[in-house]
């Protein structure tokens, strides 16, 4: 599986969610700190990093500045982590580069499912090609076809399908696919996900049935 860094300055947290990723396959290494942190990235480079906003030595916000600045980790997924009460400086993680977030506290569920489409997403954009019944995508010609056929999708429209394929399987929140799709995670925009989901269904007719509306939560395709 994938080897994930966890920088978590919480013994309890760090240790809860060392357990949890482990024991879903992937290798492990958690730190207390950013400068323990540093030296380990010095040697290998992690698939993820799981990191918290508030550390002793440093915070979250700046380094992911950091590793953005820089040609080997400009490209690393990032999961930031932070307090409910801490949105501004959560805000300024996503600004910098950060790829999602996770708000304490949380589930160990949530955290692996966070951790596994996001792993997804960065695996699926690599791909030249992505399908979903006959409905096939082509990244690199930025095309779809459904059925051996083109359908013209808007930008958002391709973007979105495209995210719901990466994670194929996984239940997606609103927030998360307006966080991944349109850079925002604000709740009141959220209605323009399901109009957009309504636009795409049609557009891609029967395999339209492959988008699944799941109650109160989101969307997943299957």
């Amino acid at each position: 599986m994938a080897l994930i860094y966890i920088v978590e300055d919480d013994e309890s947290i760090r240790e809860i969610e060392t357990i949890a990723l482990k024991n879903s396959g992937h290798e492990v290494y958690a730190f207390e700190n950013a400068s323990s942190f540093y030296r380990k990235l010095s040697d290998i480079l992690p698939d993820l990093l799981v990191l918290d906003v508030m550390l002793p030595d440093s915070d979250g916000n700046s380094i992911v500045k950091k590793l953005r600045s820089m040609a080997e980790t400009a490209k690393l997924p990032i999961i930031m982590v932070t307090a409910k009460t801490a949105e501004i400086d959560l805000i300024r993680g996503l600004d910098n580069g950060a790829d999602d977030y996770l708000k304490k506290p949380f589930s160990v569920m949530e955290l692996i499912t966070r951790v596994k489409a996001l792993l997804r997403r960065t695996e699926g954009e690599k791909e030249d090609i992505l399908r979903l019944g006959t409905i096939v995508i082509d990244n690199v010609r930025h095309k779809c076809e459904v059925d051996g056929e083109t359908v013209e999708l808007t930008y958002k429209e391709h973007e979105l399908l495209k995210f719901l394929i990466i994670n194929k399987g996984i239940v997606l929140s609103r927030d998360q696919i307006m966080l991944n799709v349109w850079d925002t995670e604000f709740e009141g925009e959220s209605r323009t996900v399901d109009m957009h989901i309504k636009t795409l269904r049609q557009k891609l007719k029967s395999q339209g049935e492959h988008i699944k509306t799941v109650r109160n939560v989101g969307y997943v395709a299957e």
